[in-house]
């Protein structure tokens, strides 16, 4: 089953893919890789795309992902 964990990784798969992006291009590469995964992961399917703000918030404080960039961008470190 998915986890929160799940989306901090996919978070940095979707930016090394992608470079600096927003959450709604963060959120469909995401929704585009991980879909299965998303539709099995019980609770968290409804909730996913929040969470994947939290998720990002901890890689912020971990100094592995900045959210600087313009419009609020969010950029690997």
């Amino acid at each position: 089953m998915t986890t929160r964990d799940a989306l901090k990784i996919w978070i940095v798969e979707a930016l090394s893919a992608l470079g600096p992006s927003t959450v709604p291009r963060i959120a469909q590469h995401i929704w585009e890789n991980h879909e299965a995964e998303l539709r099995q992961s019980g609770d968290l399917f409804y909730t996913w795309q929040y969470a994947m703000r939290w998720a990002g918030q901890i890689l912020q404080n971990e100094g592995k992902l900045s959210k600087a960039g313009p419009g609020r961008t969010w950029m690997l470190i």
